[in-house]
């Protein structure tokens, strides 16, 4: 593999991600983009804030190249877990620009240096600290693709859309009536399991 296959390898994947959690918001209220789904709180538009402020932080401010967007969220005495939270002030359209111009950056920083390039993670301690660009990409890939996935079952619940993206399903083929009777064939052998455990 040569260096420019590794690098257009290290675009690709965290921007099929990308996609994927913006894709996961069409077609939804502003309050199904909000409305938090699980115990926790997840919900669709905070996936996207948090990404953000990921690749601002790994992909640029550990590289030297601050992005200058004021993320009152990662600043001294905000309120835990405040990346994980859109206020009703912040607007989807803010989110998503916001969103759209770390990637940009992120990008800027992948062009820039080779990809053994070292850079100092500000929020880790010191001494161990140290990154190179590739891992900085793959930890945001990481956690990007991750949050996708949180993305899917988030995504599926209001309405019970799926698929990996638009015009990629990878979803096996079915209608409603054949995932509720696939679903109950999964419910009938959970609890068959459990009897028998």
């Amino acid at each position: 593999m040569t260096a420019s296959d590794s690098k257009a390898d290290l675009a690709f994947y965290p921007q099929s991600a990308r996609d994927a959690l913006l894709w996961k918001l069409e077609g939804l209220s502003e309050y199904d983009v909000r409305r938090p789904l699980t115990p926790t709180g997840t919900n669709l538009l905070d996936l996207v804030k948090h990404a953000a402020g990921v690749e601002l932080g790994y992909l640029g401010d550990t590289f030297g190249r601050p992005s200058g967007e004021p993320l009152p969220w990662l600043e001294d005495g905000a309120e835990p877990n405040a990346d994980m939270w859109t206020t009703a002030d912040e607007s989807r359209e803010y989110v998503v620009a916001l969103y759209r111009r770390a990637w940009a950056h992120a990008d800027a920083t992948l062009d820039a240096p080779a990809p053994d390039t070292v850079g100092r993670v500000p929020w880790w301690p010191d001494g161990r600290d140290e990154v190179t660009l590739h891992h900085a990409v793959v930890r945001v890939i990481a956690d990007t693709h991750r949050h996708a996935g949180h993305a899917d079952i988030v995504r599926e619940l209001p309405d019970g859309s799926v698929g990996m993206g638009k015009g990629n399903l990878s979803m096996a083929p079915g209608d409603s009536a054949r995932w509720g009777d696939y679903r109950s064939r999964l419910e009938h052998a959970a609890q068959e399991a459990g009897r028998s455990a």
